[in-house]
């Protein structure tokens, strides 16, 4: 497999550090609000490289954090009468919630910072003994950015001075202007903090990374783990930040390989709170059905920019609807293997630092293919086991084709249209069975005009939502 490592900044052959396991750090949310479409990019892009991975028959263990100690998170406290505990787990919960709805599998460990301060608070003291921390007249510990003289090789970004930047605090008791926080003192009764060695306080963000990859994770005498992830934005001074702390506490570099994902825009414009477009999952999952914003939300590169729009999603929706339309033809039939020519050109294309493009291109392919085979010869039972085996290879690489197409083309009703719909089918089913045709046919009308389609089988009659 060949991933686009970060740091060299080209293709490389992915070699695990042991030979059968990958392991994968990927930084997760800060819990003050719920998920937005940036951070389910970021969990879908990850996700389809943990599948890839296991499809190629690694053992994969994947870390994503939680970070549930934060001025931004305190703020919040501020403008509530929850506890930290309640305030956060409120938002683990959400953001795990719509992460399972877009079919993302849960990380294997799934870390919070306030239950890793033993961790953080040996790693700084590690730091603090070797000279390369310090504390400050307040009280804080900083890590003394000097003392490494591999600082800036993750970025390839040195700042000379402060610069207003989110979580870094410009600050004259500083050493040097690109040393950062690892602990902060408490700030007195209004202040979230924790009893420690250090003193009571909390800990800074870039560190709670740095120890809970070495908390979970062991390595060999070179890397504690193979890949490390987030979102383009964290490259620095977050990961930076991280690599430079862990390089001098433990004398390894903090993963051998660094990928990162790209932003989502809405109508070409970077996400950001302070532009006021921030868009919540939970929005568009109020709106759209989760497999299909899946589906969209992979149809781009990981490490492209995503414009989110709605005229792509219901064209990304209507390619999806041909793999379901497909799946409804092979029901009736147990699966076999899956095209061995079809399955080695998918995982070829995903063994490309995940090529999405060709592969759904491939897919497109052997769907028009299978649907050919099928119209020439509609009972060939070995052909329709090949393609459901197709379609289930397909599932478990990219998280989609997994639901029966009968609910799959009713995704968007509730349940009250739902039960009116179920009426109005059996009272037409009743009208034909009293040869009533004319109310028959004037209640098909009427459910088409409610943008319901049916179809009578000899098994019942089935509906399906139009697609527009």
């Amino acid at each position: 497999m060949y991933i686009f490592d970060s740091v060299k900044r080209e293709k490389v052959k992915f070699e695990p550090i042991f030979k059968e396991n990958v392991s994968i750090y990927v930084c997760g949310p800060t819990v003050y609000d719920n998920a937005h479409l940036g951070h389910a990019k970021s969990a879908l892009s990850f996700d389809l490289l943990y599948r890839t991975l296991r499809e190629l028959g690694y053992s994969v263990t994947l870390c994503r954090n939680f970070t549930d100690i934060d001025d931004k998170i305190i703020n919040k406290l501020n403008e509530s009468d929850r506890t930290l505990k309640e305030l956060t787990d409120y938002y683990i919960d959400r953001y795990l919630e719509d992460m399972r709805a877009l079919n993302v599998i849960d990380a294997t460990i799934q870390p919070k910072a306030t239950e890793s301060l033993d961790a953080i608070e040996s790693f700084i003291l590690k730091l603090l003994e070797r000279n390369i921390a310090y504390r400050v007249e307040n009280g804080d510990i900083y890590f003394d950015t000097s003392k490494d003289i591999k600082y800036g090789n993750i970025s390839k970004r040195v700042v000379d001075e402060d610069r207003t930047q989110s979580r870094i605090e410009i600050n004259s008791l500083k050493r040097n202007s690109k040393d950062f926080v690892l602990w902060k003192n408490c700030q007195g009764e209004d202040d979230i903090c924790f009893d420690s060695r250090l003193n009571s306080g909390r800990p800074g963000w870039h560190i709670e990374c740095s120890a809970m990859v070495e908390k979970y994770f062991i390595g060999d005498d070179n890397y504690i783990i193979d890949i490390h992830g987030g979102g383009a934005d964290l490259i620095f001074p977050h990961h930076e930040n991280e690599a430079s702390q862990t390089r001098c506490a433990t004398g390894k570099e903090i993963a051998k390989y660094w990928m990162h994902n790209g932003f989502v825009q809405i109508d070409g414009e970077k996400m950001s709170k302070s532009l006021g477009n921030s868009f919540f999952v939970k929005d568009a999952l109020s709106v759209y059905d989760g497999e299909v914003l899946r589906y969209y939300l992979i149809s781009v590169h990981y490490r492209n920019d995503f414009n989110f729009n709605e005229e792509d999603l219901i064209a990304s929706k209507k390619r999806l609807d041909k793999l379901y339309r497909l799946k409804k033809r092979v029901l009736n039939v147990a699966s076999s293997n899956p095209n061995i020519d079809f399955k080695n050109r998918l995982i070829e294309a995903m063994s490309d630092d995940l090529n999405v493009s060709v592969a759904l291109s491939i897919i497109d392919e052997m769907i028009n293919l299978a649907n050919e085979k099928l119209d020439k010869n509609s009972k060939d039972k070995n052909l329709k086991k090949e393609i459901l085996a197709n379609i289930e290879l397909i599932n478990r690489v990219f998280g989609i084709g997994e639901r029966e197409p009968l609910n799959y083309f009713q995704i968007g009703i509730d349940d009250k249209n739902r039960k009116i719909i179920e009426d109005l089918i059996e009272k037409r089913a009743k009208a034909k069975r009293e040869r009533d045709y004319i109310r028959a046919d004037k209640i098909r009308n009427e459910l088409q005009d409610m943008g319901i389609s049916i179809m009578d089988t000899p098994k019942g009659t089935f509906w399906e939502v139009l697609t527009p």
